[in-house]
């Protein structure tokens, strides 16, 4: 295997795809490199060339944030970092709190986090199912008990990122080296024909996140442990004026919007998932008595 180190986002971005992967924190490739479920011969290391930090800040050789309207996050930033800083919405520091250990949240960095893989264990035993290019997904006749309430016609996977729900709760758009969109954009639900879960290109680096303002967010999450698993269910609030935006975080094979605490009567639960319906009832109505929302 070869690591490779360029001096900018733009080499970066080139020396992607054709068997070549992008390296940040390696709190989620690495495991997968290991256990066999990823293959590289190639690593494309982009700390140094991907932006870090808040509002600009960077470390030398780093391309430059662009100053926009609200909070500008580097993608290399890590959770840590986000989890400490006093300009962060509160959902997105809660998120980043919530979302792991110390140590691994000390070399995360929150465009990788966006970008992790799911968590079920069909998937990750590399049975044949639906994500690794089969006819179906053997969690619905399998044991399922953390999967999916929503967008789990195709794949029951569970999305894993506390972070990713945060970002869609308060509205939050990135720049990738090829265009900007909403954080929303980045993902799509697998298809016959397109079995990833997010829109970005083999050769495309998100550079930096932009999270607008917000009068008031939260984010909550049920989880097996008090601490540093991965979520049951986690949801994520945020006011803008009169505007509510909700979005929920291990309930599909992508992070979910959910258009009114009403739209969780439209859940497609399994059998073994009926409690985090449930569960985010709760949860959803006690996130909207924190921000002031309808209850």
């Amino acid at each position: 295997m070869e690591l490779l180190r360029p001096e900018s986002a733009e080499a970066a971005a080139a020396a992607l795809g054709n068997g070549s992967k992008a390296l940040a924190g390696g709190t989620d490739l690495v495991p997968l490199l290991r256990d066999g479920i990823v293959r590289a011969d190639t690593l494309v290391q982009i700390c140094d060339v991907v932006p870090r930090g808040i509002d600009g800040k960077r470390t030398r050789g780093q391309t430059e944030v662009s100053p926009r309207a609200g909070v500008v996050i580097g993608a290399a930033t890590t959770l840590a970092e986000l989890e400490a800083h006093d300009r962060i919405p509160d959902a997105l520091r809660e998120a980043c709190r919530l979302a792991a250990s110390p140590q691994l949240r000390s070399m995360g960095t929150i465009g990788g986090n966006l970008l992790q893989a799911t968590r079920c264990w069909y998937w990750r035993l590399r049975f044949p199912c639906y994500l690794h290019g089969g006819d179906r997904c053997q969690a619905k006749d399998g044991a399922h008990r953390e999967h999916a309430i929503f967008g789990n016609e195709r794949c029951a996977s569970a999305h894993p990122s506390d972070v990713a729900a945060a970002l869609l709760s308060l509205g939050a758009t990135m720049r990738t080296t090829k265009r900007e969109l909403a954080v929303a954009d980045l993902y799509r639900l697998p298809t016959d024909d397109d079995r990833n879960v997010t829109a970005l290109e083999p050769d495309e680096l998100i550079l930096d996140l932009t999270v607008p303002p917000a009068d008031t967010s939260v984010y909550l999450k049920a989880m097996d442990r008090q601490r540093w698993a991965f979520p049951l269910v986690g949801v994520a609030a945020a006011r803008v004026g009169s505007e509510i935006r909700i979005a929920l975080a291990g309930v599909a094979p992508i992070p979910w919007i959910l258009s009114s605490a009403a739209a969780l009567d439209d859940a497609t639960p399994l059998p073994g998932t009926a409690y985090k319906v449930e569960i985010a009832r709760v949860l959803v109505r006690r996130a909207l008595a924190v921000i002031g929302g309808p209850g």
